[in-house]
């Protein structure tokens, strides 16, 4: 852990300064795309003044972007965080070099030229990828490379949003799969540095500044920020549609090489920049805008209708460019057209609420939608309206659609993705609690003979099968060593003489405090499905423990999550329940 935190100290310094390249980059770009000049300040695109010559510059972007991909490496492809994930789950947390190089450049050049994406997921890939790079250098194992993965990926968004906190929340919901000190401190390491090293790359202020709010929230706000984060969630899930609809569209009605799709794109991006130019680019001005309470209806119908349209189909095409910053974007366009019938707090509330809303119903990922929309504003007044809408947009599209639009992809590739946290029942039952202690043991100085007459008497019995490992003990019940009912048997009807002692193999134990997380580790490390449980300071055999038994802990969690059952009866004047179950 200190190695990875060590690690995670430079990784939050080289996502700062990715972070500040990435975003000069894209003001490059637009630049030299929209104004014909080199310069690295930022312009807007919706400023231009190329007339109808404006709608070629995506395509022009787009068929960059397809040639990158084809010749340069596919990985580009995306919005990032989708790309991430897989490499984490699929590829052992590998992801090679020219992803780094490439992804930047592909990301600069698709928002420079009007795309309607966020520069926070190219910079997720792009400093995940040095940090599995970084991670590649060292002898670690797949896990620890993972958490270095992430680590870059949290350094490179709070980079570039100075958001360390829901950076980190980020990694914990989407990305680790796990929270355990070993990769929660490192990646903890890497978002703080990268906060702190923004303010001298960038700027120290939030990026969208608002007032806090400083009178306590009402019950009615709270009533409000419910049904506003239902609609909010209905939204999520039909931009999640809209996407998976446009990539099907591309995927399979198309009859051209994928290498054209982001110019195919592109084309529907220049058209939905000469009917609303502010939707083109990050977008970020806009956001502005809309949590300042500076919202005409012009731009919150442009933003909801042609930002939803061009970037959806767009991102479908399989372009280069992040959603954070879109959904952001028409999420505050939800929270500005409802405003006027909602509760008073404040200019700008409700599209921060509904900003927060629609991107945890989009992503799944409450927590990181409440804390980010706080840290991007610094407005912490309105963390209740905030949180209560978030969840509520995340439980309607958990309800109403099986995956985020994140892991949807990944879905589509052959691979199932779950990141639902909970505790592992075999990490809460000890060996103890389901060994066998009702079994045959054989001495240890036991012949041939002594095997037959015993295979004799048990087949007289009736007794066809038995255990599948016989223990053999000492004097003293000590383990000695284990022979198997097969072998067992073959030696019975074998021609050895029957003086000879009874071959054992070397034992692999179990002992009683073990947890069955370790027991099923042991057993799959060891290919067996058996093993003797004995006393860890004295070796005594104690019992036998199966893979079976193991399933035992799995049955209880079952019973656990189904078993339905009243605890306690309670009597009404007229009337008596007692207790039942079902």
């Amino acid at each position: 852990m200190l190695l990875l935190s060590l690690l995670g100290v430079v990784l939050g310094i080289a996502g700062a300064v990715l972070a500040w390249l990435l975003l000069h980059l894209i003001y490059v770009a637009t630049n030299l795309f929209y104004y014909q000049r080199f310069d690295w300040n930022f312009a807007s695109p919706a400023l231009n003044h190329l007339g109808w010559f404006a709608a070629l510059v995506p395509v022009a972007g787009g068929l960059i972007i397809g040639i990158m991909a084809r010749f340069g490496s596919d990985k580009i492809r995306g919005h990032g965080m989708p790309e991430a994930i897989e490499a984490i789950l699929m590829q052992g947390a590998r992801i090679h070099p020219r992803v780094a190089i490439f992804k930047p450049l592909s990301a600069a050049i698709a928002i420079g030229s009007g795309g309607p994406f966020g520069a926070e997921g190219p910079i997720i890939m792009t400093a995940g990828s040095v940090g599995s790079l970084l991670g590649q250098l060292f002898r670690l194992t797949d896990a620890e490379r993972t958490t270095m993965l992430v680590a870059g990926a949290a350094a490179g968004m709070a980079g570039v949003f100075s958001t360390p906190l829901s950076a980190v929340l980020l990694a914990v919901e989407l990305l680790l799969f796990e929270w355990r000190p070993r990769s929660f401190v490192p990646v903890a390491m890497a978002a703080t540095v990268a906060g702190v090293m923004r303010r001298f790359f960038l700027s120290a202020d939030p990026l969208f500044p608002m007032q806090p709010l400083t009178h306590p929230v009402q019950p009615s706000a709270l009533v409000a920020a419910l049904a506003l984060g239902l609609v909010a969630g209905i939204l999520a899930i039909a931009l999640s549609r809209a996407v998976y609809a446009s990539e099907d569209l591309f995927e399979n009605h198309l009859p051209v090489h994928w290498m054209w799709w982001p110019a195919i794109g592109g084309v529907v991006i220049g058209i939905g920049g000469l009917i609303f130019p502010r939707a083109l680019g990050t977008g970020y001005d806009v956001i502005g805008a809309l949590v300042s309470g500076n919202s005409a209806l012009n731009l919150i119908l442009g933003v909801l209708i042609v930002k939803s349209i061009i970037w959806s189909f767009s991102l479908g095409s399989g372009t280069s460019g992040g959603i954070l910053a879109p959904l952001l974007m028409i999420g505050g366009a939800l929270g500005a057209l409802f405003a006027p019938v909602l509760p008073t707090l404040q200019p700008g509330a409700w599209p921060l609420v509904a900003m927060a809303a629609v991107l945890s119903g989009s992503i799944g990922c409450p927590l990181t939608a409440a804390v980010l929309s706080m840290e991007l504003t610094h407005n912490y007044g309105l963390l209740l309206p905030i949180l209560a809408a978030s969840v509520t947009a995340h439980a309607c599209t958990v309800l109403l659609q099986k995956r985020s639009i994140l892991t949807e992809r990944i879905s589509r590739r052959g691979h199932h993705l779950s990141r639902e946290y909970g505790v592992d029942p075999l990490e809460t039952m000890a060996v103890a609690h389901i060994m066998r202690t009702g079994i045959v043991a054989l001495p240890a100085d036991s012949s041939v003979a002594d095997v037959r007459g015993w295979i004799a008497g048990r087949h007289s019995r009736g007794e066809r099968r038995g255990q599948r490992l016989y223990p053999l003990v000492d004097t003293q019940d000590k383990l000695v060593g284990v022979i198997t009912r097969h072998h067992l048997e073959s030696l019975a009807a074998s021609s050895a003489p029957a003086a000879d002692p009874v071959p054992s193999a070397e034992p692999h134990v179990a002992y009683p405090e073990m947890t069955l997380r370790e027991l099923a580790e042991d057993m799959a490390t060891a290919h067996l499905s058996t093993m003797p449980v004995v006393d860890y300071l004295s070796g005594k055999l104690l019992g036998l423990v199966t893979v079976e038994d193991i399933l035992q802990a799995r049955t209880r969690s079952f019973e656990r999550e189904t078993r339905m059952e009243r605890v306690r009866s309670f009597r009404l004047p007229l009337m008596r329940f007692r207790a039942s179950r079902s």
